[in-house]
């Protein structure tokens, strides 16, 4: 298996991390830590310099708060994104967003994939993204609502429920023109989801990857490592990193963070003892 984002073509052992960029004043891990234009471009390069091979910008919060209007997601994302494609030239851009509206405007900007994070709640996503020849990421989100917390949510199987969604949404995508290697499934952890729900898809990633489609996820310090570890936002690090490994081993591609350089570190260690990567340096016991 092989697949694309837009401009860059991966092999199924590439291991990709995606830095997360909020241009948003309330995101529950950095309250607005880059909401000013200048902080989030020294956050892109940043995360360029640590490692990141894109970047996913985000103008809504996901959890519940204040109402963003289209006009006023527009404004947060656009310009970012057309700024950064002026500066980066070769950085696989990203944009969170389940607007149509939204979708269409950023890719023309630069963008090169859309990542809906909302399980399809808008069905015109995919020819927008089709039109573009971009990359497009599916999520599963059991039906919920935009922007609000499950509550007491249940599946007979939950990974049974994401494959099927998931594959509905996959199929959705190539009717409307998305390529098949530009088509990424995310299980989507604490979407429509409590914590056993977000372990058992952990657990049973494999069972993704086996779809064929490369797999995202996003585990950074999310409340399924918070509730499993009895740990507060910013001290779920270890957590996310255990997560991640077990997910590397798995199979998964593509991992949405917060921390760059330790995820980098994990996935690498994890390429090297697949076989998949060499090792930087092998002087011990040689010298």
């Amino acid at each position: 298996m092989r697949f694309r984002l837009r401009r860059r073509e991966y092999a199924a052992h590439d291991r990709l991390v995606m830095a997360i960029v909020n241009r948003t004043t309330d995101s529950f891990y950095d309250k607005g830590a880059t909401w000013e234009d200048e902080p989030a471009y020294a956050r892109v390069r940043q995360a360029v310099a640590q490692g990141a091979d894109l970047v996913d910008i985000g103008g809504i919060k996901a959890a519940p708060g204040e109402e963003v209007p289209v006009g006023e997601e527009l404004r947060r994302v656009v310009p970012f994104v057309e700024g950064l494609r002026a500066e980066f030239r070769d950085l696989t851009i990203s944009v969170d967003t389940y607007r149509a509206e939204v979708a269409d405007a950023v890719l023309t900007a630069g963008a090169d994939v859309v990542n809906d994070a909302w399980g399809g709640v808008d069905p015109e996503v995919p020819a927008v993204v089709a039109a573009h020849g971009a990359a497009l990421v599916l999520t599963h989100t059991g039906g919920q609502r935009v922007r609000t917390r499950p509550h007491r949510v249940e599946y007979d199987d939950v990974v049974a429920s994401v494959i099927e969604s998931l594959t509905w949404q996959a199929e959705r995508a190539l009717a409307a023109g998305v390529e098949k290697e530009r088509i990424v499934i995310d299980p989507a952890h604490d979407f429509g989801k409590n914590t056993w729900h977000s372990v058992e898809c952990t657990r049973r990633l494999d069972e993704l990857v086996a779809l064929g489609w490369p797999v995202l996820v996003s585990l950074s310090n999310k409340d399924f490592v918070g509730e499993s570890l009895g740990r507060d936002v910013g001290e779920r690090l270890p957590g996310t990193l255990a997560t991640t490994a077990i997910s590397a081993w798995q199979g998964a591609h593509i991992y949405r963070v917060h921390e760059v350089r330790e995820t980098r570190d994990v996935l690498d260690m994890v390429s090297v003892i697949a076989g998949d990567l060499l090792p930087l340096r092998t002087t011990r016991g040689l010298m």
